[in-house]
């Protein structure tokens, strides 16, 4: 017989530390938050309007730079840019000063990030833009520093606590960096008036490429539409649902306008001894719910499942043009 290990499960007490050390992280991230929000109501906000209009005006890129923790926010920063239609690329601040200056030009905008901003590996990139007039825009906690200190656009955050105990590894600091580059890329997409459409051009994979997708991309069409008119018995009208295979039926009239539907629930609530004596206008839910054709497929995913239904008709100019099942949904990967 095997003997089995006894495995001693934590104290509670234990356990609660740990949640301690997490809740006490989370609230001094937040306090930097906060600073920084109030930061932007209190002086920052002016930097930070010209930081866009000098973006938005470039006739180049915005290379994003830094090294370290900063670079690592640096990059998603610039990806963060190019995926909401503000062309940008990362560059790092080692790798400029071996042959990388050569990606920046003078149509180009510089957005440098360094917490203390006496970083030596960004000198070479300050030097190149103050020599070749190329706007710095710097992301630093020191207006005196050396990066500070040669900006064109001074970006200053709050100094704050970081959540380390020990005050060394970056981590309220590196919130703070990232929610102002976020804050950017947000500014710019609002400024430039960039639509859901547009940013499917730049996700076309995955579940957020599905999602950008419209109700006409992937709805059944004409030759599929499970349609009748108010006349038609009950007895056909079984046989056209089971057929069709969508569980339901739209009813249109004479102009062939959408102006009915019978779903499973109809059949429940009218079945009685004359149910296949009934027509169609007899049992059908008048006005039923829609979805237009240019519909993204991630609202129609949530009007579906606000409205606890699991097909609906497309609808256009009142005429039905398609139906989606949420089956169709779920195989394109929108969920």
């Amino acid at each position: 017989m095997t003997a089995t290990a006894k495995i001693d499960r934590p104290e509670a007490q234990d356990d609660a530390r740990p949640l301690a050390s997490a809740l006490r992280t989370i609230r001094t991230e937040i306090d930097g938050l906060e600073a920084l929000h109030e930061a932007l109501g209190n002086g920052l906000g002016t930097p930070f309007a010209t930081a866009v209009r000098t973006i938005a005006g470039a006739k180049g890129r915005v290379i994003v730079t830094g090294v370290g923790k900063s670079g690592h926010v640096g990059a998603k920063i610039a990806a963060t840019l190019a995926s909401t239609g503000t062309p940008a690329s990362f560059v790092h601040a080692t790798e400029a000063a071996h042959g990388d200056l050569g990606m920046i030009t003078d149509a180009d905008v510089v957005l440098a990030l360094s917490w203390s901003g006496e970083t030596q590996e960004l000198a070479s990139i300050i030097g190149y833009t103050r020599r070749f007039s190329v706007p710095l825009v710097a992301i630093t906690s020191r207006a005196d520093s050396a990066l500070g200190s040669a900006a064109d656009i001074l970006l200053q955050l709050p100094k704050v606590e970081e959540a380390c105990p020990h005050g060394l590894a970056p981590t309220s600091s590196t919130i703070l960096q990232m929610a102002t580059g976020d804050a950017l890329a947000i500014a710019l997409l609002e400024g430039r008036g960039f639509t859901a459409q547009d940013f499917r051009v730049y996700h076309p994979g995955g579940r957020l490429g599905a999602s950008l997708q419209h109700a006409r991309d992937i709805m059944h069409g004409q030759d599929a539409l499970p349609l009748t008119t108010p006349e038609t018995s009950m007895g056909e009208a079984i046989v056209l649902i089971t057929q069709k295979g969508f569980g339901v039926l739209g009813v249109v009239d004479a102009d062939g306008r959408l102006i009915g539907i019978i779903t499973d629930g109809d059949l429940r609530r009218h079945l009685s001894p004359d149910f296949l004596d009934k027509t169609v206008g007899d049992v059908m839910t008048r006005s039923p719910k829609s979805v237009a054709p240019n519909m993204l497929l991630a609202s129609t995913m949530e009007f579906l499942n606000s409205q606890s239904i699991t097909s609906v008709f497309v609808v256009e100019d009142g005429m039905p043009v398609g139906i989606l099942h949420l089956h169709d949904l779920l195989r394109h990967g929108v969920a």
